[in-house]
């Protein structure tokens, strides 16, 4: 048995109590970072061991992984922040219990682009979640993709990059469409800023940002 398990993505009381009962009872953890999830672990008082299972070594662990889940042990997989599997870890070993017929549970809870969506103010009856955009090959397809959609979008972004795709943003969409960039969400320094992406794009190229950052970008109509 395999458990999703959503972890904070800022504030540590965001998390269910369903979670650290789970977190409790499992054989294992896997963890992106075992150095950040064990503060985690060590503030609910939890002594679960924690194994190494990230992007850099998935391909590597998750036959090992399958073997063990499926003679017995119960394991839980969590990122650094939000929900395994959306723009974090977690997808290719979710694909392997499906193919091995191992069973799998998510639970619900924390992620970024939600409450970035719903604070935003902005159209989220329907909405695309674009993820991290590719840095180099494929960046300026993805833009001009994103341009044509008639309802609100989202996508991840770096500190160090935020204003520059805010202006790319501008670019392609106008630079008078409206956004919202969340950052720090549910953290001591949480921002939201409202304007249009040519605002936005100003804004952040003059400020020194930090932090974990959501832009939402209203559709074409």
């Amino acid at each position: 048995m395999l458990y999703i398990i959503p972890t904070p993505i800022g504030n540590l009381e965001d998390i269910t109590l369903r979670a650290l009962r789970i977190l409790k009872e499992v054989d294992v953890v896997l963890a992106e970072d075992t150095r950040t999830s064990k503060k985690l672990l060590n503030h609910y008082d939890i002594s679960t061991p924690l194994r190494s299972h990230h992007a850099h070594n998935e391909h590597a662990t998750t036959p090992k992984i399958i073997s063990e889940l499926e003679s017995g042990t119960t394991m839980a997989i969590i990122t650094d922040a939000g929900t395994p599997g959306i723009s974090d870890p977690g997808f290719l070993l979710v694909r392997a219990c499906v193919q091995a017929g191992v069973k799998v549970e998510c639970l619900p809870g924390a992620t970024a682009v939600i409450p970035a969506l719903v604070v935003s103010g902005l159209p989220c009856d329907k909405f695309y979640f674009e993820g991290f955009l590719p840095h180099k090959k494929g960046r300026q397809t993805r833009l001009k993709y994103l341009a044509t959609l008639d309802c609100t979008f989202a996508l991840y972004e770096s500190p160090h990059r935020v204003a520059k795709c805010l202006k790319q943003l501008a670019e392609h969409c106008g630079e008078e469409r409206e956004a919202v960039v969340c950052r720090e969400l549910t953290k001591l320094h949480e921002e939201v800023k409202r304007g249009t992406l040519m605002e936005l794009a100003d804004y952040f190229a003059e400020k020194k940002v930090k932090g974990e950052i959501v832009v939402v970008v209203k559709g074409i109509k």
